[in-house]
């Protein structure tokens, strides 16, 4: 399935009409529909994540195996007749020898096996910095060209084939950046810097999520990593980089004096048309490009000018806590005309 931005879309969802317990187990074994892997640790999308993968399937496995020979032990300690093995017998053998002969070489597998995810990073990775707030993603590139920052929200994008280093912090309380089919879980600290890297060769969208508790709206701060072609990725970034698009049409214009006319510019920066010194203070999301966004409210809404109006008039309502007030008190001509403007901006 792919998107209006025509990206094939790796995220969560199974439409079913049978109980919920049962569509929810289905959803968890079986995954999803065809080219919408799950957002788990159990679909692994780049090589960090199946080095995760890997040591995973291994203790489900051996879980497994020991789990079915306890069930024969006590199968057979329930059978009537004398007992054949002595009881220091069973104590030394499964009580000691077994448990410690198994995990001694769980322990040298998963050590042996997650050294190769403190492999050195590249020298020419490209560094993405994300910075967590309540509740939604700031995310930073560096423009190639003028070396000046690109900022956007709730959604990276990477190039297929190389490695990225994603310099994580925290603004205000501590989160955790997870996309479990590219990477381990980071904590996002206030005031500290950490990293990770992740690189997958398979383009695709893969969704991450807030996996630290950070209050009212944490299960509401979701993100996603776009892997795109190089080329693609090249001129995403060197559009990323220009100002904002002169509004075409008279909807459009009208709309970006509506912006200006509710001093929506304090909070948010669009570049080149509405920026105020204290959006500098990073309040809000940059939306100078935001119309080029799959989701709206760190993946609440799929990004369409309906869910636009509606994210607009009634952000409390899906977000209640967020710093933005709902501004449903807008006549509805001037909501059609604001969320007019902001599709433009791509």
């Amino acid at each position: 399935m792919a998107n209006k931005h025509g990206v094939a879309i790796a995220g969560a969802g199974v439409r079913s009409h049978v109980v919920p317990f049962a569509a929810g187990f289905a959803f968890l074994l079986s995954g999803c529909e065809k080219n919408r892997p799950l957002q788990s640790v159990l679909h692994p999308g780049g090589g960090d994540a199946l080095v995760i993968s890997d040591i995973a399937w291994l203790l489900f496995g051996g879980g497994t195996v020991i789990f079915a020979g306890v069930m024969v032990l006590l199968a057979f300690s329930l059978r009537d007749g004398r007992r054949s093995v002595r009881p220091a017998t069973w104590l030394i053998g499964a009580g000691v020898i077994f448990p410690v002969t198994v995990l001694s070489a769980l322990l040298i597998y998963s050590v042996v096996r997650s050294q190769q995810l403190l492999t050195p990073m590249s020298q020419d990775a490209l560094v993405v910095s994300v910075t967590g707030k309540m509740w939604w993603w700031e995310v930073r590139y560096r423009d190639p060209a003028s070396g000046r920052d690109i900022t956007l929200a709730n959604e990276i994008r990477v190039p297929a084939g190389r490695p990225v280093y994603l310099a994580l912090t925290s603004d205000d309380v501590l989160h955790s950046f997870w996309v479990p089919a590219l990477a381990g879980k980071v904590d996002m600290l206030p005031g500290r810097m950490t990293r990770l890297r992740i690189q997958t060769d398979r383009p695709g969208v893969f969704r991450g999520q807030c996996a630290e508790y950070c209050g009212e709206q944490h299960a509401r701060m979701a993100l996603h990593v776009v892997v795109e072609e190089p080329q693609a990725f090249d001129a995403w970034l060197g559009n990323q980089a220009k100002p904002a698009s002169t509004p075409s049409g008279v909807l459009a214009e009208r709309g970006r004096a509506i912006f200006l006319e509710q001093r929506c510019s304090a909070c948010h920066t669009i570049r080149g048309a509405a920026e105020e010194t204290v959006a500098a203070n990073s309040l809000a999301p940059d939306l100078t490009h935001i119309g080029s966004r799959m989701f709206l409210g760190a993946g609440i809404l799929r990004n369409d000018p309906q869910n636009m109006r509606d994210w607009i008039a009634q952000t409390q309502s899906f977000k209640h806590g967020a710093r933005m007030p709902s501004f449903n008190e807008l006549e509805s001509e001037k909501l059609h005309a604001l969320s007019a403007y902001l599709e433009q901006l791509k």
